[in-house]
């Protein structure tokens, strides 16, 4: 059931594991699909980063554990990175850096376990919106607390996969984006890479041709930067 009783308004959204529903003109319903994830944990991260300072939607925190699958979150207007960078609106070495700087900023932000920082696991184009008062960060369906370069590695390979594409329309801009989130300073680390890989390979939202990919797009960020080692 939605979360307090709402009732289901029009889809307006639907990704790989969730569909987004209209409420209202503030607020908007993400419904996962079969189980997936956990909607109070990730209200909980979002509320946690939002009161340090990062720019993520609000959530409606009184119905925060009334569902596993259900989120009542800010209505935001503005397009993903990825529709503003077809539309024009922007270019990928922007882009890149849009990405680079939110990862800075999400680790400055201490996490829940001692010594540890917030990481997204999913930082990638797609769950960026570029709402008027700039970007703002979705889905965090993944979100735990742990080594930065793990989260790095994860937006690199991300990127780095499509880049290897030769069957993607946007691999050369993916490739950009991907040189641009890279540049110094990164976070990245040889560790971190490694994880992301292995992460990647057993995440069941992988196509077989994502996966078969992995090796090409690990080569690729190698390729790119001299990694710290642990």
């Amino acid at each position: 059931m939605p979360a307090r009783g709402n009732a289901t308004g029009k889809l307006i959204g639907s990704g790989r594991t969730a569909d987004v529903y209209e409420i209202d003109a503030a607020w908007v319903l993400r419904r996962n699909r079969e189980d997936w994830g956990d909607a109070a944990a990730e209200g909980a991260v979002m509320e946690h980063v939002r009161a340090h300072g990062y720019p993520v939607p609000r959530v409606r925190t009184e119905d925060l554990g009334t569902s596993r699958t259900d989120l009542v979150m800010e209505r935001l207007t503005g397009p993903t990175m990825v529709e503003a960078f077809v539309a024009g609106a922007i270019d990928a070495v922007e882009a890149g850096a849009v990405l680079a700087s939110l990862l800075r900023q999400l680790h400055a932000i201490p996490g829940r376990r001692p010594g540890t920082r917030v990481l997204h696991l999913d930082l990638h184009p797609e769950n960026v919106l570029l709402t008027p008062d700039g970007p703002r960060v979705i889905d965090w369906a993944t979100a735990e607390d742990g080594d930065p370069g793990l989260d790095w590695g994860l937006s690199a390979i991300i990127l780095a996969q499509v880049a290897v594409d030769d069957d993607q329309p946007v691999a050369g801009p993916a490739r950009a984006m991907l040189v641009s989130l890279l540049a110094d300073p990164s976070g990245l680390t040889g560790e971190g890479l490694a994880e992301a890989r292995r992460r990647r390979a057993v995440n069941p939202t992988m196509t077989p041709r994502e996966v078969e990919l992995l090796g090409a797009a690990e080569e690729l960020v190698r390729s790119l930067v001299a990694l710290r080692e642990p």
